[in-house]
């Protein structure tokens, strides 16, 4: 025998689907039906928060250092541009690689607001999940950190907040001392937060030459990081046939060791002596940029050597996120 719906208590007021608001999977569903949130109007937010979103920020300025900064830089920052410029209160609006205590965004005493980018988030689009603690970092208390959530499935996208036609311009810090313009008043908890952190930041540098390349030095080689905006398979094509033609590296002692996927694009990555710092780079990066795109002009099929470069290219990825 097919069970019976729950019947709507009489006289509880009914709500309409853009009015529903997100609650937790097992709490009855606000729209007063008597069933758990997740059977009811949950559903299509439990299909939001599922669903990858392979380039959460394509269609944003820098989607390539958006990238870098999610999943390779320790400490940096970016002043961003919103849509119609800052609410009345807020002077400025900047992106930071972490936050202390991991907190998914801070609005600042003077009412600036800091949006941390390498925190955990709840859903399957990035840029959602950003663009919703922004919201809300926009509208705290000054001096007060923003919590982290689960985001509505219909909320607006960081596409949908950002100036597009702003430069995004990352400032690489050697720590994180950008988290206390006031060091000498920081709570014992930010202090000890900051000392972990600066411990465990790796040395970056990113190239001015080249658009987001970055150089980072490691105890035993340094490594040069260039995440790319060309489609996968047409950027493996490119650098097989410079891997097969002894043109792939950057100079003595380096060589092209492998790359990274994350978020859609495609990250090569380098193998540097200890001796060759970011200045070092500068030129042979610029060199390579030329001759890369020259490969990604050639429209001619793969020769055997250069098909079993590439071969070899594609064993050595590593699938970020």
């Amino acid at each position: 025998m097919a069970k019976k719906r729950p019947q709507t208590k009489a006289g509880k007021p009914q709500l309409k689907d853009g009015e529903i608001p997100v609650v937790g999977a097992r709490e009855p569903c606000p729209c007063g039906s008597g069933r758990r949130y997740k059977a009811c109007h949950g559903r299509a937010a439990a299909h939001a928060v599922t669903e990858l979103v392979q380039r959460p920020f394509e269609g944003i300025a820098g989607e390539c250092d958006w990238v870098a900064l999610r999943e390779l830089v320790p400490a940096a920052t970016v002043e961003l541009t919103l849509k119609g410029g800052l609410p009345e209160g807020v002077p400025s609006v900047s992106l930071a690689t972490v936050l202390p205590m991991a907190w998914p965004a801070l609005r600042r005493d003077d009412g600036s607001v800091l949006l941390a980018l390498q925190n955990d988030t709840s859903s399957g689009d990035l840029s959602r999940d950003l663009a919703d603690t922004l919201q809300r970092a926009l509208e705290a208390a000054p001096g007060s950190p923003v919590a982290a959530r689960r985001v509505p499935a219909d909320g607006p996208r960081l596409q949908d907040l950002l100036d597009p036609s702003a430069a995004f311009e990352p400032v690489v810090h050697s720590g994180f001392e950008f988290w206390v313009p006031d060091a000498e008043n920081a709570t014992a908890e930010v202090s000890a937060s900051l000392e972990r952190a600066n411990a465990a930041a790796i040395p970056t540098t990113r190239l001015s030459g080249v658009d987001a390349a970055y150089w980072c030095e490691t105890p035993e080689k340094n490594h040069l990081r260039w995440v790319m905006p060309h489609p996968e398979e047409q950027l493996l094509d490119a650098l097989a046939r410079l891997h097969a033609a002894g043109t792939s590296s950057l100079g003595e002692g380096t060589r092209l060791v492998g790359s990274f996927r994350a978020h859609g694009l495609m990250v090569p990555v380098w193998d540097l002596p200890s001796a060759m710092g970011a200045e070092e780079c500068e030129k042979p990066a610029a060199q390579l940029a030329e001759r890369l795109a020259e490969a990604l002009a050639s429209d001619a099929p793969l020769t055997g050597e250069e098909r079993r470069a590439r071969g070899g290219l594609t064993n050595r990825q590593v699938t970020l996120s």
